[in-house]
């Protein structure tokens, strides 16, 4: 776990921070699809991730999700830092979008770590900017962009986080993450690969310009 606390965080926390996280953080190696929060659970630690992504959902009133954005590498999910803050359940589902490794932090860490260590200030502070920089950008995607631009969007964007030109998915999981039907979804893809944007393989997806 050092390893990897040395590789992603060494350039953000202090000495004296990484030691406390490698002796109080629980280490977690999860699988691509788990779910790591859901819906209406009681938040008591945070993640830090150490390597994988991790895709932030919420739920529609019929239990459908719509993705929201990805948590990278050497980053936390601000949605988190909210719950622990304000000690209230979980409204947002986050799933592994990949096969993950995090280190879980005490809620009751975060409080004593923002007075004790700048660095941990800063690093969550940003890491808040950043998550919600990224909320907004989802609002505008659905408010602004046709179905065929999120959808493009999206591709880059999964693709990005799991460091692959190569997206390892279905229509039918497409269509869910997007809240829309597998038939839009096929019929936009086909449209994407007339325009020489992707490349459609049998349960993958070839983004030809990333």
């Amino acid at each position: 776990m050092i390893e990897g606390l040395q590789r992603h965080y060494s350039y953000l926390f202090e000495d004296a921070l990484l030691k406390e996280i490698s002796e109080i953080g629980s280490y977690k190696k999860v699988p691509e699809g788990f779910t790591l929060i859901d819906i209406g659970d009681n938040i008591k630690s945070m993640p830090l991730i150490l390597s994988g992504a991790i895709k932030v959902m919420r739920e529609d009133e019929n239990g459908d999700d719509l993705i929201l954005y990805f948590v990278e590498q050497g980053d936390t999910c601000a949605m988190t830092i909210t719950c622990c803050m304000g000690e209230t359940k979980s409204e947002i589902r986050a799933v592994a979008e990949t096969d993950t490794r995090i280190i879980m932090i005490p809620i009751e860490k975060m409080q004593e770590w923002m007075h004790k260590y700048p660095s941990w200030q800063s690093f969550i502070l940003q890491s808040y900017h950043e998550r919600m920089k990224e909320l907004l950008e989802a609002i505008d995607t659905i408010a602004f962009l046709k179905m065929d631009e999120r959808l493009y969007k999206y591709l880059r964007d999964k693709a990005m986080v799991n460091r692959d030109d190569l997206i390892k998915t279905t229509h039918q999981e497409i269509a869910q993450d997007l809240h829309t039907s597998r038939v839009v979804v096929s019929r936009l893809l086909k449209k994407l690969e007339k325009e020489n944007k992707i490349k459609l393989h049998r349960n993958s997806i070839k983004i030809i310009d990333l």
